[in-house]
């Protein structure tokens, strides 16, 4: 597999620079930071599925339950934690968003493995029949998670030292977006060092490019594909949980809404990508807020716009997988 080119990866920074001549320092400064933060969130829910389609060509359109999974099930472990939540203790506060994110992770990668042997191994190869199982099982899981949890909106707080803002050359940063963006970053270096260091990563690389000769020398893929469809629920589950903490209110809608915003930073990215998956993301973020800001009535639009725009730029999206 040939390394992308990073080059086009300069257009977020541009267009964060692009955006600072039309407001105040301080005002850039916040959309940014909340734009980056923004961004890194989509980055964990959207990671996942990057992975999923780029190892197994799968098209999960459920990916979006597990989203919601780990919302509500991050909900009821804060809520149970209220305690240490509450606490003017930075220890206590990240020990309760930990578990939160860990129980959201766990939940969603158990559920993930079902979902893989029940469902998804049975429309390998058939992106149509993905396409219509997954829909039928996002559905399916909605309606679960109802009978679960109730119809009500659910309510969470934020850990008490992470409420709030701190101040950065005249900008209110919120505090939750530093803990959010610290959270993404290390996941992705994690993602980067597993894919590029080890030698699971070695094997789904392979596996990208060349499946029968993996197989051939006697590994066993279909173990490697579960692997990595589980630890891509488990990653949405995450980014579920990191979200709806930022929210402080979660619907059983919460995962369909996303979606939308997932699947168009997979396809910025470039399908299969998780450096382009995370640029994707960021520019997704930076270009919500900038847009929101100075011309919010075209705010809806953004998002669709931007994407195809880089895919009349780049079609396959900024650092497509390649295969040698």
């Amino acid at each position: 597999m040939k390394p992308p080119s990073w080059s086009p990866v300069l257009i977020v920074p541009l267009l964060a620079l692009a955006a600072l001549p039309a407001m105040a320092g301080a005002t850039w400064i916040t959309l940014t930071v909340a734009g980056v933060t923004m961004g890194v969130m989509l980055f964990l829910m959207a990671s996942g599925l990057t992975l999923v389609f780029g190892l197994m060509d799968v098209l999960n359109f459920a990916h979006g339950a597990f989203v919601t999974l780990g919302a509500f099930v991050a909900v009821s472990v804060m809520g149970a934690l209220a305690g240490q939540a509450e606490a003017a203790s930075w220890g206590a506060n990240l020990a309760a968003l930990g578990a939160a994110a860990a129980a959201a992770a766990a939940a969603c990668g158990a559920v993930g493995w079902v979902f893989e042997r029940v469902i998804v191994r049975r429309v390998y190869g058939s992106h149509l029949r993905q396409i219509l199982i997954t829909v039928g099982g996002l559905i399916i899981a909605q309606q679960l998670i109802l009978a679960g949890w109730g119809a009500a909106p659910l309510h969470v707080g934020k850990p008490l030292m992470l409420r709030g803002s701190i101040s950065l050359a005249g900008a209110a940063i919120e505090t939750y977006r530093l803990a959010a963006l610290a959270v993404g970053l290390v996941l992705f270096a994690l993602m980067l060092g597993v894919l590029n260091r080890t030698r699971v990563g070695l094997l789904v690389r392979a596996g990208v490019e060349n499946r029968e000769m993996v197989e051939a020398l006697g590994f066993r893929i279909r173990r490697l594909f579960v692997g990595v469809f589980v630890a891509g629920a488990a990653l949405a589950g995450v980014g579920g949980a990191m979200w709806a903490v930022y929210q402080e209110t979660v619907t059983v809608a919460i995962g369909a809404e996303m979606t939308i915003l997932v699947f168009i930073v997979v396809i910025i990215g470039g399908l299969g990508s998780v450096g382009g998956c995370f640029a994707g993301a960021i520019l997704v973020g930076l270009a919500a807020n900038y847009v929101g800001f100075l011309a919010p009535r075209l705010a809806l639009g953004t998002n669709i716009a931007l994407m195809v725009a880089i895919l009349l730029w780049r079609p396959r999206g900024l650092l497509p997988v390649s295969k040698s």
